[in-house]
């Protein structure tokens, strides 16, 4: 490419900046193999911009971020930043990373899981239940629930509370995210499952005619619609059975757990959230599960999500399938060769995982 590509890291709080720190050496040493240029800068998020600026997410970070390519971002968060913000603030005032979406729009949020031959043991499944299982859950990222207005607690004349959270959804932010889903669907393996809750929720009543709508104009792709409790049930009676699972914001953030016990640890699964499949648009990659303080610092924390989501950096922000797969493909290889963190039953660290990694890229 004619100018270097731009990637802001943003290391994250707990077993962030270890997962972080072993997936950036994958990604250095993948674009050193392939003379790809890169202009790499770092910064703070959450927890770690509020122990330094007293924010969890700078002005001046949102900035780089709009003039990168791709941001890699670590686990943030964790309890002792939880209420720090003063009462009545907005969620993205008291979340770093959800005003980072916010900001970039990236409203499209890809959850691959898929159950590998060397983890069959590690998961809750029988072998032939989980076998084959390879589900992308389509979350929506930046509405719904964590966004929608009116919200709030009051308390009432009686001395009693009433909590309260609004569920907003236009039928444009449902339409766009569905696109996605048929699109990716269409590359892989042509099935969309949407669940939702119409059954109960009027947004969910549009949510189910707006992805019905798009499933007319893509005839050659599978449409199925669940309600979200079949669905969660479904998807562990019968997993290998689905493909591209789109969902709002809540249902989504579900699900996305739900699979990771395909892979046999919440520590396996990468993300990338998207402003649509546009490449031109920063892109943010980071691993699925959470901070994990109990175990920050002591180097055994799981790498492989934040490796996959490297990956997907590759597939889709530089638009270098080729090379997502074969971070795939080493990632398998370390697998195979029983190199894994105490997550999965091995005792590999973290450091040592990313180098079997390494050294199977080549």
């Amino acid at each position: 490419m004619a100018n270097p590509f731009k990637l802001l890291v943003l290391p994250g709080d707990g077993i962030g900046p270890e997962v972080v720190s072993v997936a950036l050496r994958v990604f250095e040493s993948l674009c050193q193999l392939e003379q790809i240029d890169v202009e790499i800068k770092h910064d703070l998020l959450h927890g770690a911009a509020w122990d330094r600026y007293g924010t969890f997410c700078r002005d001046e970070t949102v900035a780089t971020a709009k003039q990168s390519n791709a941001l890699l971002i670590g686990a943030a968060g964790g309890a002792r930043w939880d209420n720090l913000p003063p009462p009545g603030a907005t969620p993205a005032e008291r979340d770093g990373l959800m005003r980072m979406r916010e900001e970039l729009e990236t409203y499209a949020c890809l959850r691959p899981s898929r159950a590998y031959e060397s983890l069959l043991a590690r998961t809750p499944f029988k072998p032939e239940i989980v076998a084959g299982a390879d589900v992308l859950v389509l979350r929506e990222l930046c509405g719904g629930l964590p966004y929608g207005t009116p919200r709030g607690i009051d308390e009432l004349a009686d001395g009693s509370f009433q909590a309260y959270d609004a569920n907003f959804y236009t039928s444009e932010e449902i339409r766009r995210l569905a696109v996605v889903g048929f699109e990716i669907a269409a590359s892989r393996r042509g099935k969309v499952t949407s669940i939702d809750k119409s059954n109960v929720m009027e947004s969910g009543i549009l949510w189910r005619r707006i992805v019905s709508e798009v499933g007319a104009e893509y005839p050659n792709i599978e449409l199925e619609h669940l309600y979200t409790d079949n669905a969660l049930y479904q998807m562990m009676q019968r997993p290998t059975t689905f493909d591209v699972v789109i969902a709002d914001n809540i249902f989504g953030d579900l699900a996305s757990d739900l699979v990771a016990s395909y892979a046999g640890s919440l520590g396996m699964l990468p993300s990338a959230s998207l402003h649509g499949l546009n490449p031109g648009r920063p892109a943010i990659y980071e691993p699925v599960h959470g901070t994990a303080p109990d175990i920050a610092g002591r180097g055994i924390a799981n790498p492989i999500g934040t490796i996959l989501s490297v990956a997907m950096l590759f597939e889709y922000s530089m638009q270098r399938k080729d090379l997502a797969q074969r971070i795939e493909n080493a990632v398998e290889r370390c697998l195979q060769a029983g190199v894994m963190s105490a997550d999965l039953g091995g005792n590999a660290s973290t450091d040592q995982i990313g180098e079997k990694i390494i050294s199977a890229l080549n």
